[in-house]
């Protein structure tokens, strides 16, 4: 039987966004930081569409609101400003959060219902493959004056890494790295951590070199480029607020990361990247995508081919 009535947010908070934050704390406990920050975050858009609707208290909260959220990430979805799976973890994470403040289920949706069933092999070539349409936008960055986000995006889209790797990334050491070892090695912001043993190594390019100089001329004495004023979480939301104001074609970070996958895949096969091609079918042989797969894993940070699909596309 769930709470009816009671505190405010059923007394986990005056504020909504504030009130979901205790909630997953008492859910998880200690521990599972990530998986915590996470479902905040996305709490706090969902609590930010309640407060446009007048809404700021947990009990307040009807089915025909969710609903009504989710006919919004749906039409987001469909307009491809957000993915099948960015949609369906901001429904599930509510359903988390009222779970554990109402303790019930009453209010729970179906993501799948609402959005249909993920797709995990990419359909259409990333934005930023276009060396073009890239290259148009770090330098609307650079007009801007947003030098060190520019070179953030560099990262990303030189070595295919997360948004975290990039600025957590020490680019003195992966200079020095470059220059004697012809790779770089990624440590910091990984999934996972790095202590599992696992070896990432990232090969390195004379264009990659030129990037890290002036990466590491930027770094100066700092571990990384996130400047000593502003924690990471700030200088992130700070990166993905002037990168989503300097471009409407590359829909996040993410894409780079997936050109990345589809040069990468060029380059070790001769052939282009399914996701690349007219029919979006494999034209290299099977031997020869399934070991461009594997290395592209391992590059990126998987060390699991068959996650390389949402990347360069199908194998078939």
């Amino acid at each position: 039987m769930g709470k009816v009535g009671g505190r405010r947010n059923f007394g986990f908070g005056k504020q909504l966004a504030y009130a979901g934050k205790m909630a997953l704390h008492q859910y998880y406990g200690e521990g599972h930081f990530s998986t915590k920050q996470t479902h905040t975050e996305r709490w706090a858009q969902f609590a930010s569409y309640l407060k446009q609707q007048g809404i700021n208290d947990a009990r307040k909260i009807t089915k025909e609101h969710i609903h009504n959220y989710a006919i919004q990430i749906k039409q987001q979805v469909d307009n491809q400003q957000t993915s099948v799976s960015y949609g369906q973890n901001l429904l599930s994470t509510v359903n988390v959060v009222l779970q554990v403040m109402r303790e019930d289920t009453l209010l729970n949706v179906s993501p799948v219902d609402y959005l249909g069933k993920r797709s995990h092999v990419r359909q259409q070539a990333p934005s930023s493959y276009n060396e073009q349409i890239f290259k148009t936008a770090v330098e609307k960055l650079e007009q801007q004056g947003q030098e060190r986000v520019a070179l953030i995006v560099n990262l990303t889209y030189a070595f295919g890494l997360r948004i975290k790797e990039a600025c957590l990334l020490d680019t003195r050491q992966a200079l020095k790295e470059a220059k004697t070892l012809g790779k770089i090695r990624v440590t910091q912001g990984t999934k996972g951590g790095s202590g599992k043993g696992q070896q990432r190594w990232i090969p390195i390019s004379k264009q990659h070199i030129d990037i890290l100089k002036r990466t590491s001329a930027l770094q100066h004495n700092l571990k990384n480029l996130i400047p000593e004023h502003l924690t990471f979480k700030q200088w992130q939301d700070h990166c993905r607020y002037h990168w989503k104001q300097a471009t409407t074609d590359i829909k996040g970070f993410h894409d780079m990361r997936a050109a990345y996958a589809c040069r990468r895949y060029q380059q070790l096969t001769g052939f282009a990247a399914p996701v690349i091609t007219e029919n979006g079918r494999r034209t290299a042989p099977k031997d020869i995508d399934t070991q461009a797969r594997l290395i592209i894993s391992q590059e990126m940070g998987h060390h699991r081919i068959d996650v390389i699909a949402s990347y360069i596309g199908s194998s078939r």
